[in-house]
């Protein structure tokens, strides 16, 4: 017998609601579509359902925007932050907001908001959404969010330029497809402020899909001068030691004594590591992970090679391969929890292989963490200073010159600057020694020495002298 082979039946299932029979190519790609947003809205319904219908969700909105009264924490106003991103505002450049988990990124998203508003935006013409909040767990990819913006735009009508405002972003799948939409959407005039805490997010396919289209700002826990406002204290040495012994986590401010603020800090090192790290990547080890994050933070101004930490752990018994200790500091990078300078030769311009130095992205982690391990006040001034130099947005690397070590070689722009930090200059033989790194430099670039001396000396050869709590004057 014969075989015959039959072909499929068109469908001809017609969608009035849409207006397509599909029974070709392009109405089945139309359908497919057609599903997909039905697929979304039908999660969004049932979660509608669940809360007793649509005005929960509504009622979500309306609990964390401005135009409900109650959601007025501001914290301290980051008046170097705002003024930072209100220079790049009334265009469609996308303002990202990264940085370490508890820096106070929401705080100055919401500073955004209220100061918006300050300046006669319509409440109505703002919506913010945080997809840390469990009230918004609904949201997993992309296509939720576009659907809920479409509900928040039915529902209230904003007319005029619509203010977006989407923290820690990196927590719903594909979320660069609807960002990268509403950047290109010349129809509708929309202004996007995201933020995250992963240095990841503009990385790769990612900012090459933006390229062009957004603008980065980095928030750092308090500067010096922020912690002096805060705590109402004068800018001065002892204001800069009680600055430099603590923290600089916005929330801390709020905490009532040291056993509350060492809780906290370690909470927030378990959930960094927890959910940007472990619940991200491949991490085999969890306490392997957070002893090298212990290490770093206990050898933080200093140089610090692979094979160290690798035979650190050796000598301890610990089994672990040059790859894995690499692959953990990296996830702990892209965390901002610690950042890496580059060793650098001064005279051939260029970066060297093997040992640089690491950071703390705030010294809590030390003084509330790992206070019991050696730890000199000079590095700690050391570690602020390179704090002090990235948040003013200088490339950083630790100079190098005629087997001599320059503590920072920080560039922006046009203007190059030596650094080197000393606790004191207590006699001529250590003053000789800090002053002689910058003075084998033969170049005209500026020199700083940078110290916690009680009185300012006089320039020499060139090379001024900073105190330490006037250096964001001087940068």
């Amino acid at each position: 017998m014969k075989k015959v082979t039959r072909r499929p039946a068109a469908v001809g299932f017609h969608f009035g609601i849409i207006g397509i029979q599909t029974n070709d190519f392009e109405h089945g790609r139309k359908y497919y579509r057609f599903c997909e947003y039905f697929r979304v809205w039908k999660k969004i319904f049932i979660f509608a359902e669940t809360f007793s219908g649509m005005e929960e969700i509504f009622a979500i909105l309306e609990k964390y925007n401005f135009r409900n009264e109650a959601f007025s924490e501001l914290g301290f106003i980051r008046k170097y932050y705002m003024d930072k991103i209100f220079a790049y505002k009334g265009n469609r450049l996308i303002k990202v907001l990264v940085g370490q988990r508890r820096s106070g990124k929401s705080y100055v998203l919401r500073q955004i908001i209220s100061e918006l508003i300050k300046t006669g935006v319509n409440p109505n013409n703002i919506l913010y959404i945080n997809r840390e909040f469990t009230d918004f767990d609904f949201i997993e990819t992309y296509k939720e969010l576009e659907t809920l913006f479409n509900l928040y735009k039915n529902k209230l009508q904003p007319v005029g330029k619509i203010w977006l405002f989407i923290d820690e972003i990196q927590n719903i799948s594909g979320w660069e497809h609807f960002v990268n939409s509403c950047s290109q959407n010349f129809t509708e005039n929309c202004e996007l402020f995201i933020s995250g805490s992963n240095s990841k997010m503009l990385s790769g396919e990612l900012a090459t899909l933006l390229s062009g289209r957004y603008v980065k700002f980095e928030i750092i826990p308090f500067s010096f001068n922020e912690y002096a406002g805060i705590t109402g204290k004068p800018v001065s040495k002892q204001t800069y030691v009680d600055y430099m012994e603590t923290g600089a986590l916005p929330e801390l401010f709020a905490l009532p004594n040291e056993e509350t603020k060492r809780n906290y800090i370690s909470a927030v090192k378990d959930t960094v590591l927890l959910r940007d790290i472990i619940q991200r990547y491949p991490v085999k080890e969890p306490k392997l992970l957070e002893d090298i994050f212990a290490f770093l933070v206990n050898n933080a101004s200093n140089p610090v090679s692979i094979n160290r930490i690798l035979n650190f752990f050796k000598s301890n018994r610990r089994k672990t391969t040059y790859d894995t200790i690499a692959g953990y500091i990296g996830y702990i990078q892209d965390t901002f929890l610690i950042h890496r300078t580059e060793r650098y030769n001064i005279k051939g311009k260029e970066t060297i292989s093997g040992s640089c130095k690491y950071y703390i992205n705030d010294l809590s982690f030390k003084n509330y963490l790992y206070p019991g391990f050696g730890y000199g006040i000079g590095y700690k001034l050391e570690n602020l200073v390179y704090l002090e130099l990235r948040r003013a947005g200088y490339q950083i690397y630790t100079g190098v010159m005629h087997n001599m070590e320059v503590d920072f070689v920080a560039i922006k722009g046009d203007r190059v600057v030596y650094i080197q930090s000393a606790y004191l200059l207590a006699d001529e033989q250590t003053a000789r020694r800090e002053y002689a790194s910058l003075e084998a430099i033969q170049n005209h670039y500026e020199k700083m020495l940078v110290t916690l001396d009680d009185v300012s000396f006089p320039s020499n050869n060139g090379i001024r002298h900073i105190q330490a709590w006037n250096l964001t004057d001087e940068i």
